[in-house]
């Protein structure tokens, strides 16, 4: 039996852990096809997803994370010795594994591991999820063999030879869907003949975005209920606020609004794509392509804040293909809001169009494409 032994690194956070596990099931599905003892491991920062991964049969050896800033910074002084340790715990690491090929998603902490594979001549294969690459893949992209892409923008920083796949998305999140958006709607308790809004601000779900759902609430269901994901630590919040402005509405009115804290599993992110009609989110690279799988015309909030400004940019593209709209943060106001919300839901065409739009530019292959690419290292 042919082995096969790849590692797999990332920068510790949902946008880079959650595609990685994307391709290592893929990659353990192909292999266990065609006979090959697949061994995965992850080395790198792994934030608060070893239980993840592991659960995925990928073993994890964490590592000393570090960021290094583009511009000047004293703190880069104190970034210096977290890169030398780990560097020389990506050296230790890699010699004991020594895999056939290294899968960076890049983030911080994973160039280190990408230096260690370089150093043993293990070839480098890097996927990058945003429209403007991260300072890690924007340095590995010098030492990798394959470089690989979301969006198309990427070639201008990455160099032409990259290969546009779109961005892994984790296989339970699109098999096996066996419900229509009716029969989610009532799985979730909502009206089935009203429309739906589902709201997310990412994994760890956005305060601001929060914050302007709950001040309008009663506004925006006058027009559509709301499947309101807060993020874990902001729920016992949303929760007291939202049960204080519902509290003067009729019983029917409050019933269109539920709030959770975090959708994990796969079947609870596949119900709450099925059963809406209008997803509001942030622009991280995953959420946009997790909407496009499901073709949900969508309003994206870009996060200000984002390195580079790259959720903007990821907004700024997706929406120039007519999948939906972009309202940056400073420009969130409620006649706005509900001018775009009205627009897509009340007009078929234009609602059909944008789903058409969305769904075009999803690329649910993805994963398997990725896999695919890291199987041509075998042996």
């Amino acid at each position: 039996m042919s082995k096969f032994r790849v590692m797999l690194t990332g920068g510790g956070s949902g946008g880079h852990i959650y595609p990685i596990i994307g391709v290592a099931t893929e990659l353990q599905l192909e292999c266990a096809k065609l006979g090959i003892d697949l061994r995965l491991k992850y080395l790198g920062s792994c934030g608060d997803y070893r239980e993840q991964l592991e659960a995925n049969n990928i073993k994890v050896t964490g590592i000393v994370s570090n960021k290094v800033r583009r511009y000047f910074s004293l703190l880069n002084l104190f970034e210096a010795p977290k890169f030398i340790l780990g560097l020389l715990q990506a050296l230790w690491g890699t010699y004991w594994f020594m895999p056939d090929v290294l899968f960076s998603k890049g983030g911080p902490g994973a160039f280190a591991v990408v230096l260690a594979a370089r150093f043993y001549r293990i070839p480098v294969v890097i996927h990058e999820s945003d429209s403007i690459p991260g300072l890690t893949n924007s340095l590995s992209a010098k030492y990798a063999k394959v470089i690989s892409t979301s969006f198309g923008l990427t070639s201008e920083y990455l160099g032409n030879g990259s290969i546009l796949v779109g961005n892994p998305l984790r296989k339970a999140i699109l098999a096996n869907i066996k419900i229509n958006k009716e029969q989610a709607k009532t799985k979730l308790g909502f009206d089935e003949k009203k429309p739906l809004i589902f709201v997310c601000g990412g994994s760890l779900g956005s305060v601001r975005i929060n914050n302007f759902i709950l001040k309008n609430l009663p506004l925006i269901l006058e027009v559509s209920q709301v499947l309101h994901q807060t993020g874990k630590d902001n729920y016992e919040e949303v929760l007291r606020r939202a049960s204080e402005t519902l509290a003067d509405l009729p019983e029917k009115i409050r019933n269109g609004y539920i709030a959770v804290n975090f959708l994990e599993t796969g079947e609870q992110i596949q119900n709450a794509y099925m059963a809406s009609d209008l997803v509001v989110s942030r622009a991280g690279a995953s959420t946009i392509f997790e909407i496009a799988a499901f073709g949900k015309p969508s309003i994206l909030i870009p996060l200000p804040e984002s390195a580079q400004d790259h959720q903007r940019s990821n907004a700024y593209e997706y929406e120039s293909l007519g999948a939906g709209y972009m309202i940056e943060e400073e420009n969130l106001l409620t006649n706005l809001f509900l001018d775009r919300v009205i627009n897509i839901l009340s007009d078929k065409e234009k609602y059909n169009n944008a789903s058409e739009a969305a769904r075009k530019f999803a690329k649910p292959e993805a994963a398997l494409n990725l896999a695919r690419i890291l199987m041509r290292f075998i042996n």
